[in-house]
């Protein structure tokens, strides 16, 4: 022990200085440095027991902080991870993918040998940077003391700076046990992404008076915007008189789903997608997971339809679809510009016209909508169907904060359950195991207010059996966070793509590797990690354990057997 100021310790102050609460991680012997550092301040390190629950648990912190952060300009919305060199690195991808499909502004962390030792290739030894640069907006290493407190600044910066995504850092002991007298760099005002080309709003607006039957697409740069970007949308979609739906695998709310003009959220089927966006013109605002989860035969949106695209992702306008209006800028402020442009242009009888379109198409598919979200009962059946008990959990509290990794669950939620702006958080890239870490991370970060609301997991059987052991970390820090597990003890997803994929029907097929057999007592595993388990076999037990559970401290797991 030395009375030193050294790297680790900058490091360290800097998260302070920076608003930073919590540092996700764990542990190794190249972190040491940076755990000693910890030791005297006051961040608070959340133990993960394996590196991607720590990356998981840094993205539902992140997403939700910002959300804070759009009523509180002081909260810092960056999540951090810091983990263990290669293998550590390696483990958390998975979550850094998830978060940077997420947008999180995360800043990811990791020891690694020193600068003069790595010739020899020790043990764990590995290119860090190369390892994760795919999946991060930007990554680098501290090479040297003195350029420590520009790079932390840097990476928090682009982190934070729209598109929002994850950020990778590696910090050599070496450098984090030099002495320094820096101290950290002040990190400055972020920039939102701009007003966007005024000629491009103007055609943009041009083309929505000239539309018939205008569609918006809303994606999840407009929620990462702010509660006035929906807002600017709403305005929008009332100046337009467009119908209006969520981009496939939205994972926010980017519009209020009880507004009249409101349809659904897209599906990632080709039938139902390339119908939903069948129009003459089309307004595609913050997207960037707007195609189907598998190849489609034709185009989603035919060649003739008259394409707006709007985004603070450059990349995204224009991928996939040829833009004839293309505005690079922050989606509330330009849907804003376009909507003042439209209010002045479109006659109050041509827009009523348009409405009145909107609530016919709304009515005749509202049970095409209902049906994606059901699932016929069979006779005898005890067990809930995914629909019951989305209604039962409706019922207890239409307010709590979701965190969804529900997937063949997923639309039962989405089409049954109305959800106000930041209320809502999924898994957006896909991979299994980040909505239950993020849950967690979502429930450090409720618990960061003065009027915290109830944070709910719900997790499908097979995405909680990735990382159960993340409970510990809710457990063990005692959060409040209530996970619902949709249980039907198989990778039912697996076998709806199959038949898809393949063709046939389910009675042709083995589906090798896709059950549980024989199944995890889920609410066990759940108790041997510090949390309450409950075991729901039937519809009517639900309500009273999901409403004790709301109502308790602590962290509850509450296995719901449902139906396919």
């Amino acid at each position: 022990m030395t009375d030193t100021y050294t790297g680790a310790d900058l490091f360290v102050d800097a998260l302070e200085q920076y608003g930073v609460q919590h540092l996700f991680g764990n542990p190794g012997t190249t972190e040491l440095p940076i755990m000693n550092a910890l030791s005297e301040s006051e961040v608070e390190y959340v133990l993960g027991l394996q590196e991607d629950v720590a990356t998981g648990m840094a993205a539902g912190y992140a997403s939700t902080r910002r959300y804070h952060a759009d009523d509180d300009p002081e909260v810092c919305p960056v999540g951090v991870a810091n983990l263990h060199i290669t293998p550590g690195l390696a483990h958390g991808t998975g979550n850094i993918f998830g978060a940077e499909y997420g947008g999180a502004p995360m800043v990811v962390t990791a020891g690694n040998h020193e600068l003069d030792f790595r010739h020899e290739e020790p043990i764990l030894t590995g290119d860090l940077e190369e390892l994760v640069d795919q999946f991060c907006k930007y990554s680098a290493e501290v090479t040297h003391i003195d350029a420590l407190p520009m790079m932390i600044r840097r990476a928090f910066r682009v982190a934070m700076t729209p598109p929002t995504g994850p950020v990778f850092l590696a910090l050599p002991a070496d450098v984090m046990q030099t002495e320094t007298d820096a101290s950290p760099e002040r990190l400055g005002p972020i920039p939102d992404a701009g007003g966007g080309d005024p000629a491009q709003i103007e055609a943009a607006a041009d083309h929505f008076v000239e539309a018939d039957q205008p569609v918006l697409v809303l994606g999840d740069h407009v929620a990462r915007a702010g509660k006035e970007a929906v807002d600017a949308a709403v305005r929008l979609a009332e100046a337009t008189g467009a119908r209006v739906h969520g981009e496939i695998l939205a994972g926010e709310v980017n519009y209020p789903t009880d507004h009249d003009q409101w349809i659904s959220f897209i599906g990632p089927d080709e039938g139902i997608a390339s119908m939903l966006m069948d129009t003459d013109t089309i307004g595609l605002v913050g997207c960037s997971t707007n195609t189907t989860l598998m190849r489609h035969e034709q185009p989603l949106i035919s060649e003739d339809t008259t394409t707006i695209q709007v985004s603070s992702d450059a990349w995204e306008v224009g991928k996939n679809q040829p833009a004839d209006a293309a505005v690079i800028g922050d989606p509330g402020r330009v849907m804003d510009a376009i909507a003042e442009r439209v209010e002045a242009r479109l006659s109050d009888e041509d827009r009523q016209e348009r409405l009145d379109y909107v609530q016919t198409m709304k009515a005749g598919l509202e049970s095409t909508m209902q049906d994606m979200g059901e699932d016929e009962k069979p006779e005898g059946e005890t067990r809930s169907s995914k629909a019951e008990l989305v209604d039962n959990m409706k019922a207890v509290d239409p307010d709590t904060y979701i965190v969804d990794e529900g997937v063949t669950s997923k639309f039962a939620l989405l089409t049954r359950f109305p959800m106000a702006p930041e209320q809502y958080l999924s898994n957006k890239g896909g991979g299994l195991g980040y909505g239950l870490p993020a849950s967690i991370g979502a429930a450090f970060a409720e618990d960061l207010r003065d009027d915290p609301r109830n944070v709910v997991g719900y997790i499908g059987d097979g995405s909680y059996l990735y990382y159960p052991n993340a409970i510990y970390s809710a457990a063990r820090y005692d959060l409040d966070l209530t996970v619902v597990v949709p249980d039907n003890r198989n990778y039912r997803i697996l076998k709806d793509n199959t038949m898809k994929m393949l063709g046939g029907e389910e009675d042709d097929y083995e589906f090798v590797g896709m059950d549980f057999e024989p199944h995890v007592d889920i609410p066990k595993n759940a108790e041997s990690h510090g949390a309450r388990g409950h075991l729901v076999e039937t519809p009517e037990e639900f309500p009273e354990v999901y409403e004790e559970a709301l109502n308790s401290e602590g962290t509850d797991v509450i296995d719901v057997l449902v139906h396919d």
